[in-house]
């Protein structure tokens, strides 16, 4: 198993080195191991957690719904879990799926807006900044 120190996880990523430490502080991604000098180290379901994390940031969820759509997650991914939990987590899915997707065209649209803006400003640039 290979296990990453917390730069080559920034570096992975895109997440700053203090944002990751602050996922941990508050429980929501805490890394798998510790060095013998006490260095946190992370395994490659640690970074794919904290890539979920940075997914959802931009799209407006809480640090608690992050935390609930990972341990809906963890749900699905146990074989241990009985069929109760597994429908609860399912649903829970299907619900941050929705507001993603909602929060997807919301984006596409403002990102739209954006395009127009830009293309509408650049006819007033002068000609050597075309």
């Amino acid at each position: 198993m290979e296990l990453l120190q917390i730069g080559e996880v920034s570096a992975r990523t895109e997440l700053s080195i203090k944002t990751i430490r602050h996922y941990d502080d508050v429980g929501l991604v805490v890394p798998s191991a510790r060095s013998a000098g006490g260095f946190r180290l992370y395994t490659g379901d640690d970074v794919a957690r904290l890539i979920a994390i940075r997914r959802m940031k931009p799209l407006g969820f809480t640090l608690e719904e992050m935390r609930e759509l990972l341990d809906a997650l963890d749900v699905l991914d146990d074989g241990t879990s009985s069929g109760a939990e597994r429908v609860r987590a399912t649903d829970a899915l299907a619900e941050f799926h929705r507001r993603a997707a909602d929060a997807c065209a919301t984006l596409t649209k403002q990102l739209g807006y954006a395009r127009e803006l830009t293309e509408q400003l650049a006819r007033y640039r002068p000609d050597e900044l075309r």
